[in-house]
């Protein structure tokens, strides 16, 4: 009986690993990260940049921070109106602010709902 019991914990202890590891992983996906702040990694977590993106934002921006959104879109190989959408809703931001016409995440808007 003993031996079946060691089992149990050490099955129970694998799921609640593996719980912590999908909720470790929720948090990092909505994350906000601005892009005058962070670095290669940090820009790297949002969905729709990768290492060759992040590393041409990191040299644009070492020629001085981006002013906003547009001046993002503008210096930035790649980054149009729509891109720049999605990079928004994906959590990046430009100054601590999301580019306008970006959805409303549904983490935020429940929130709001929940306050009225």
């Amino acid at each position: 009986m003993r031996h079946h019991q060691l089992t149990e914990v050490t099955m129970l202890k694998k799921l609640l690993l593996a719980v912590a590891a999908v909720v470790a992983t929720m948090g990092i996906a909505f994350a906000q990260v601005d892009i005058n702040k962070a670095d290669q990694a940090a820009l790297d977590t949002i969905k729709g940049i990768g290492p060759t993106k992040s590393k041409a934002i990191l040299d644009e921006r070492a020629k001085g921070e981006f002013k906003d959104w547009a001046d993002f879109e503008k210096r930035v190989k790649g980054v149009g109106e729509k891109n720049a959408t999605k990079l928004s809703e994906a959590g990046l931001q430009v100054n601590g602010k999301s580019r306008d016409g970006a959805p409303v995440k549904v983490a935020e808007a429940k929130k709001d709902t929940a306050k009225k």
